[in-house]
């Protein structure tokens, strides 16, 4: 049955390329969040009422898809801690996929504002998200949303099972795959390339 692997952390903090590395070692799925959002952004404009509630169905009819067909998936996932709207969104979709059989494992990874600020910049972040060359905007929104809202869980704060704190700072996206992989004993799934990241 599916698995699903969410990413989750604040803006740069390594969530894509943990998150690549991840689909490459297990031969998993992968869905940004910017996936859907860059998408319908483009057909509804930036933060719109359609392109919210479009981005929000995109999402939520890849999981159920992914449910369908035991597609494993990885998603990555800007959380607000603070905002219990966020945890029964996440618990919503832990229940889906375990009630279908498969597990939920939620990977938090963390870094330093200015480690954060300086990946936020990278040209491969700039080649898979759009909406992030806009240095200037991007880099405020980053200062922004740290200032409001609280990005990453508390000392001793877990909110599942399967819940692995990741520092990232000093880390290769590869070595935080490695750890995840190893404290969920997860397996590689028999795939050829083109079902897991075909067009990549």
């Amino acid at each position: 049955m599916a698995n699903l692997i969410v990413v989750c952390g604040p803006q740069a903090v390594g969530k894509m390329t943990v998150a690549e590395s991840l689909r490459d070692k297990l031969r998993y799925n992968m869905m940004m969040n910017h996936d859907s959002i860059e998408l319908s952004d483009r057909i509804f404009g930036f933060a719109t009422p359609a392109q919210k509630e479009y981005n929000a169905y995109l999402r939520k009819k890849a999981f159920e898809l992914a449910v369908k067909h035991d597609v494993d998936l990885i998603f990555t996932y800007v959380c607000a801690f603070e905002m219990q709207e966020e945890r029964d969104y996440l618990t919503g979709l832990k229940d889906l996929f375990e009630r279908n059989g498969g597990g939920f494992y939620f990977v938090e990874l963390s870094a330093d504002l200015e480690t954060r600020l300086a990946r936020n910049e990278t040209p491969h972040r700039m080649e898979r998200k759009a909406s992030k060359r806009d240095v200037a905007w991007s880099r405020e929104n980053l200062l922004k949303d740290a200032k409001h809202h609280r990005l990453n869980s508390g000392e001793g704060e877990t909110w599942f099972e399967n819940h692995l704190k990741i520092d990232n700072t000093c880390l290769e996206p590869d070595q935080a795959a490695d750890r995840v992989i190893a404290a969920f004993h997860l397996a590689a799934r028999d795939k050829d390339e083109k079902e897991y990241r075909f067009g990549v």
